[in-house]
């Protein structure tokens, strides 16, 4: 088994994120979520998006956007990061939504307390680090497991 570290970026992301020049990306149908890892593919899922796709998610799309969260509760993790920032949200300054902030942070605490972190990342540059660093992350503690099999 190949257990290079490779990004995994689902064929539908229209706007993928730039990761860093020596990061190996890889274009793949993904199951669930918008990136994850080689090796990975089952059990770890991490969907983008915009503040304004967020909003959009939490109110005219929200049957669509909890039928999505359903399908991640398999997942050992599973992530949202969103392209933007919560007082955006709650603020409502730059939201076309006409839902109200509460109601908008509300739903966006259901979904943490229901188990899929919800994290906000001022822009595309830091939402792609930290994607990337959780990915090594739980890359790293994969292959240490199946290192540690092996050796069993």
């Amino acid at each position: 088994m190949n257990r290079e570290f490779h990004i995994l970026v689902d064929t539908r992301e229209q706007r993928p994120l730039c990761f860093r020049e020596e990061t190996p990306t890889e274009r793949a149908t993904l199951k669930e979520g918008d990136y994850t890892a080689r090796g990975l593919e089952g059990c770890v899922a991490i969907e983008r998006k915009s503040i304004h796709d967020l909003a959009a998610s939490l109110t005219t799309g929200r049957e669509r956007f909890l039928r999505e969260l359903e399908r991640l509760r398999p997942y050992s993790f599973k992530m949202i990061v969103v392209e933007g920032d919560l007082i955006d949200l709650v603020s409502g300054t730059i939201l076309r939504s006409k839902a109200h902030p509460s109601a908008l942070l509300g739903s966006v605490c259901a979904i943490v307390a229901d188990g899929t972190p919800v994290v906000f990342a001022s822009n595309a540059r830091i939402a792609a680090e930290m994607v990337e660093r959780i990915l090594r992350r739980l890359h790293a503690a994969h292959v240490r497991r199946l290192d540690e099999s092996e050796a069993a």
